[in-house]
């Protein structure tokens, strides 16, 4: 009755025959969520991820090969987009989406209304976001296997530094190795690094993760600017223009989140 459940659930047919009695059967039921019910079960780690599909190219199967850019999108910008579209080039295949994390390693846990905000972004424009609750890529790794992850520079140096696994070379390389297993891949694009442009070729990758990381090149894409130059260019308009930041108690984030929206 379980698997005849299951069956009916996934929307595919079935046949079981059971020896429970009518008494034994459990009663099926089948509960729907509000969109806020998902996102806090998300938050609280019940559910792993939650997709809103606002792509507005015709309906195709979606391959199960994803490309998927991550980032806090804080704002949304165009740097975002020419990205995921060039990576998507390089690909040659997969379903190009965003992902973004309501759980962050070193910050709070993103608020519900937060999280609402920051996809309307993507609902505007007509493009698939995808809400997880891991902030780690060899988690998303695991929760979407075969996919091509779009980083930056700046994010691949930091994948391959020991310093972000306890100071453990052998422990860093054991948790990509098992990235690599899962059949992903890292499309690198250039970034500024500590105020100078770096590309995936000025750093030394081991030789067992080499294969792993694919480059994006810069005259493909370059495009110097990101989210938090653009939260400070609107922070210094409104000190400008005279307007104090809504929500001025709450975080810069959460501050911004709102202008921006």
């Amino acid at each position: 009755m379980w698997l005849q459940a299951i069956a009916n659930a996934c929307k595919v047919p079935g046949t079981f025959v059971s020896s429970l009695t009518e008494s034994e059967v459990p009663e099926e039921c089948e509960k729907q969520f509000s969109e806020d019910e998902e996102l806090e079960q998300l938050i609280n780690g019940q559910i792993c991820f939650k997709v809103y599909p606002f792509s507005s190219e015709p309906s195709v199967p979606i391959p199960e090969r994803r490309i998927i850019l991550s980032g806090s999108f804080n704002p949304l910008h165009e740097g975002h987009f020419k990205l995921l579209e060039v990576a998507t080039r390089i690909c040659g295949n997969g379903y190009p989406c965003f992902e973004l994390s309501a759980i962050n390693a070193d910050k709070p846990p993103l608020s519900i209304s937060q999280i609402k905000d920051r996809v309307k972004q993507f609902e505007k424009v007509g493009k698939t976001v995808i809400i997880s609750n891991q902030p780690y890529f060899y988690k998303k790794a695991e929760l979407f296997p075969g996919s091509a992850f779009v980083i930056g520079a700046d994010t691949a140096v930091r994948l391959i530094n020991p310093k972000y696994y306890d100071g453990d070379y052998r422990k860093m390389l054991d948790i990509l190795l098992g990235c690599k297993k899962t059949g992903s891949t890292f499309l690198v694009g250039g970034r500024n690094v500590d105020g100078v442009f770096k590309v995936l070729e000025d750093f030394e990758i081991p030789e067992e993760l080499r294969d792993m990381f694919i480059s994006i090149p810069p005259e493909e894409f370059r495009m110097d600017i990101s989210s938090a130059e653009i939260r400070k260019k609107l922070a210094k308009m409104l000190l400008v223009s005279g307007n104090k930041p809504l929500n001025r108690r709450r975080n810069k984030d959460h501050t911004l989140s709102c202008i921006c929206s």
